[in-house]
């Protein structure tokens, strides 16, 4: 008992145990119905265009103690795993694409477990369609042949195109493209092609037609969006021909000739008719109906159509004969048949070209000296030309043309039947020119106009022509430039100018002479055009420096044309610049210039500017002077005589200075002068008069002739005023008192 009592407490420690791990109950999924989106994923359904990474379920369940679980998923061997689960949240995520026409059930085992117990479920997802197929024809190309003579509305081919979506999206119908232009319609639903009602085939006029056949599905949803698909397919209907079209002729009208040579038996010419059924033709055979009257026969196989008389048996000079082909059906027996007419003339031969006569005989050269320009319209009277053709009737008719530069001369009469004297006339004066062309060429040329042989004659025509004096002496230029230095000597070519007279012999040579109101100093040569200066003449551009005349060219009959000339003489730097005077005096008040001036009597610049400098002075650095006026100032630092007394110890303040002037010329020219000024302050500030006798402190001849003036006009007021009073008092007699 004691042993007992000892292992009670352990026994039923273990009986606790056991009793506690059978309650732990396994975990399970809560089934939410098919249209849940969590659950087991028991008949969950996913259209094929959902897409991948999408989160498509929520696996979710408990466990009866309310311990965590996790979930998992997992697929049979072999098999594409498509899914792709997070194993705390249970949230399914779509991880390969879906195509419902490759597999329409993916079977997944899904799993919850809490840790010590799982529970594994098989399910069945199912994948629903979507319209992601486009239709398909099978069975192609689709080629029938159709005999060409098939009732219209009959079915000529089945076609048939599969798409692999269900319900709309996998329902075709059928149309056709260009349906208006077609000859053929299909039913919608079948595909089966047919020749539209009223319609027929035509062998003769399309032999082969391409029909477009169009497969559209019925559409349906793809990715949210309504999607229709289509396909096409081209049908080849080659037409098969029937015997239902006559025989026709080939290179209609038929003309032939027989000539007054022909033999009898000779061939005429060759009819040909062709079955209309080109796919399977029938052999044809000819024959004449009428018109022949025994002259002609036909080779039933050929169509060779022969004369069976000598020509001068035949009675008529035209024959129409009636020629029938018939298909032979292939029992020998004549069925179908074409009628042509056969026109044959009976023709003189032609054996003879035309020929063309001089005055002694057959000639094939004619040749005319004449002058240049003759009148238009004058006839060519020294070619004496005949043309013949000895054959009688068409044979004798033929045209006459010239062969060469165009616009010439025309040739009269252009048509000739037998014989015509030959006239050519001047069409156009102005190309006979004898600077253009000494010899004028032409083929004159006779070809038959309505015979077969067309037979034709040539003669050459030879026009040797005469000058005349029928051009005017023309200048190079309308006017002539030229420049010459005026120091050039006489007899100094100026400028040489040319003219030309294309006319030949005397005509052409050319005479020149100047003439005009500027011709004094110039000559001219008159056969070479050299202008040239007199001999004795002296060119001053100070004096004249352009010349214009005119220059004539001509030939020995007068007639002549003008050109004008200008000439410019250069001015050359030939003359200093001069002062007035040498010595010259001027009195400079301070603080106002005084200005000395030379004149050079070149005629252009840069020869007549003169630029000025001072020389020589003493002091020195007193003056300024002005290179271009040549006026001269004191230094800016000098404003008083005061500071000139400082300069220098001379009291009267007298300077003497040398001045330059000199040209721009090449070779330059100068000219130097002396200038004695007196320098003083203004003192005189009384009135105009001050003023006025400083100014003309320098120049007293100026003030001794002001004051003669003033004296002058004082002198005329006196006598007029005395004259005034002597005739007033005369006229009241009385005599007026001496005052």
């Amino acid at each position: 008992m004691k042993h007992i009592r000892h292992f009670t407490p352990f026994f039923v420690l273990c009986l606790v145990h056991v009793c506690l791990v059978h309650a732990n109950y396994a975990p399970y999924f809560f089934d939410n119905g098919p249209s849940s989106t969590n659950g087991n994923m028991a008949l969950l359904s996913l259209s094929e265009d959902t897409s991948v990474g999408t989160h498509v379920y929520t696996l979710n369940g408990t466990d009866p103690e309310g311990d965590p679980v996790t979930y998992g998923i997992k697929f049979e061997a072999g098999l594409r795993r498509y899914f792709a689960i997070d194993v705390n949240f249970g949230n399914v995520t779509l991880i390969e694409e879906l195509d419902r026409e490759k597999e329409d059930e993916i079977e997944v085992i899904v799993s919850i477990s809490d840790g010590i117990n799982t529970v594994d479920e098989k399910v069945r997802i199912l994948v629903t369609d979507a319209n992601d197929e486009s239709p398909e024809f099978i069975n192609t190309p689709y080629i029938v042949h159709v005999p060409e003579d098939t009732p219209s509305g009959s079915s000529i081919l089945k076609t048939e195109a599969v798409d692999r979506d269900t319900g709309s999206g996998g329902s075709i119908n059928y149309f056709l493209q260009n349906i208006h232009t077609n000859k053929f319609t299909i039913d919608r639903h079948s595909g089966v092609l047919r020749i539209k009602r009223g319609v027929t085939l035509d062998y003769e006029k399309s032999r082969t037609h391409f029909v477009t056949v169009v497969a559209k599905d019925g559409g349906g949803k793809l990715r949210g969006n309504n999607k229709v698909f289509s396909a096409t397919t081209t049908v080849t209907i080659n037409v098969e021909d029937v015997q239902d079209t006559p025989p026709m002729f080939i290179g209609t009208p038929y003309y032939g000739y027989v000539y007054e040579d022909t033999l009898a038996g000779s061939e005429v010419l060759t009819v040909i008719a062709l079955d209309g059924d080109r796919g399977k033709p029938n052999n044809i055979h000819y024959s004449l109906v009428n018109g022949s009257e025994s002259s002609f026969d036909i080779n039933n196989a050929t169509g060779a159509i022969s004369v069976i008389k000598s020509p001068n048996q035949l009675k008529k000079e035209v024959y129409e004969l009636k020629v029938q082909a018939s298909e032979l059906s292939m029992e020998g027996n004549a069925s179908v048949y074409a009628l042509a007419t056969v026109i044959i003339r009976i023709v003189d031969l032609n054996n003879h070209p035309p020929t063309f006569y001089g005055e002694n005989g057959p000639q094939n050269r004619f040749e005319l000296t004449m002058y240049e320009h003759p009148p238009e319209g004058e006839i060519l009277r020294g070619l004496k030309i005949t043309v013949n053709d000895s054959d009688q009737g068409a044979n004798a008719k033929f045209n006459l043309r010239l062969v060469g530069p165009g616009g010439i001369f025309r040739v009269v009469p252009q048509t000739v039947l037998n014989e015509a004297q030959v006239t050519i006339i001047v069409e156009n004066s102005a190309t006979i020119d004898y600077e253009q062309f000494q010899v004028l060429s032409f083929k004159l040329l006779a070809i038959e106009v309505n015979t077969p042989e067309k037979f034709s004659s040539t003669a050459d025509i030879v026009i040797r022509l005469l000058d005349t004096n029928d051009n005017v002496p023309k200048f190079s230029s309308d006017y002539y430039i030229a420049r010459i230095p005026e120091n050039s000597p006489g007899g100094s070519n100026v400028v040489a100018v040319t003219a030309t007279d294309p006319d030949s012999g005397l005509w052409g040579e050319v005479k020149y002479s100047i003439y005009g109101t500027g011709t004094d100093l110039f000559l001219i040569h008159p056969s070479t055009g050299i202008i040239y200066t007199q001999p004795w003449a002296v060119l001053d551009a100070e004096v004249s420096s352009k010349y214009n005349f005119y220059v004539k060219a001509e030939d020995t009959e007068g007639k002549y044309s003008l050109a004008e000339v200008f000439i410019t003489v250069l001015d050359v730097n030939d003359h200093p610049p001069e002062f007035n005077e040498n010595i010259q005096e001027k009195t400079m008040i301070i603080g106002s210039p005084v200005k000395i001036e030379a004149v050079d009597q070149d005629a252009e610049e840069p020869n007549n500017i003169v630029d000025y400098s001072i020389m020589q002075a003493d002091p020195a650095n007193v003056f300024d002077i002005d290179q271009s006026t040549g006026e001269i100032k004191l230094k800016s630092y000098i404003r008083s005589l005061d500071i000139i007394h400082n300069i220098t110890k001379n009291k009267d303040c007298i300077w003497s200075l040398i001045v330059q002037a000199k040209d721009r010329g090449s070779p330059s020219f100068s000219t130097t002068a002396v200038l004695k000024i007196d320098i003083t302050e203004e003192t005189l500030h009384k009135g105009p008069m001050a003023a006025f006798l400083m100014q003309t402190k320098d120049n007293p001849m100026k003030a001794l002739g002001v004051l003669a003036g003033v004296m002058g006009i004082m002198v005329m007021i006196t006598i007029i005023i005395s004259t005034v009073m002597f005739w007033r008092n005369k006229r009241s007699n009385k005599i007026m008192p001496i005052i």
